[in-house]
């Protein structure tokens, strides 16, 4: 039975603490990916992530740096002392993802999806709910957003 999540505002660091955020909405949905590019950034078998509206998104001490092997529709950041990778921003969409471990409690953070598992280790179990060979549907998404409220949001209530 996953934790309900916190009451916003929410703050977190990187490692070093240079590089620090806030969120003052909860996150609509937490997340897994097993994509290689994850692994290696996280140096870890999946990245854990949360996303937020970008507009409830802010950092508020640092300035974080671009990091890692974007792409055109993907700009990481990251804290320019530690280097620790911070968040994510994707191009044309409203919202980022952050490393939901950098979070100071984030015990809540359990993922609801899981992105990729056509590329997990093959010794990761299932971490979520629902899991995906790829990337979900765009579809999908308001499904899932919707599930992860009741879920999740809902349990506060």
């Amino acid at each position: 039975m996953p934790l309900p999540t916190p009451e916003a505002p929410l703050t977190g660091a990187c490692r070093c603490g240079a590089l620090t955020m806030q969120i003052t909405a909860p996150p609509f949905m937490t997340a897994a990916c097993h994509c290689q590019g994850c692994q290696r950034m996280a140096s870890s078998a999946f990245s854990l992530t949360m996303m937020v509206s970008a507009d409830t998104f802010r950092v508020t001490g640092g300035t974080p740096v671009p990091a890692g092997a974007g792409s055109a529709d993907l700009t990481h950041y990251a804290c320019p002392a530690c280097h620790s990778w911070v968040y994510t921003q994707v191009t044309g969409v409203d919202f980022v993802n952050l490393r939901s471990a950098l979070f100071d409690d984030p015990a809540w953070t359990q993922p609801f999806i899981e992105t990729q598992r056509a590329e997990a280790l093959p010794w990761v179990p299932s971490l979520a709910p629902h899991g995906f060979e790829r990337f979900p549907e765009m579809e999908r998404f308001p499904e899932l957003i919707a599930a992860f409220a009741a879920e999740r949001l809902g349990a506060q209530g």
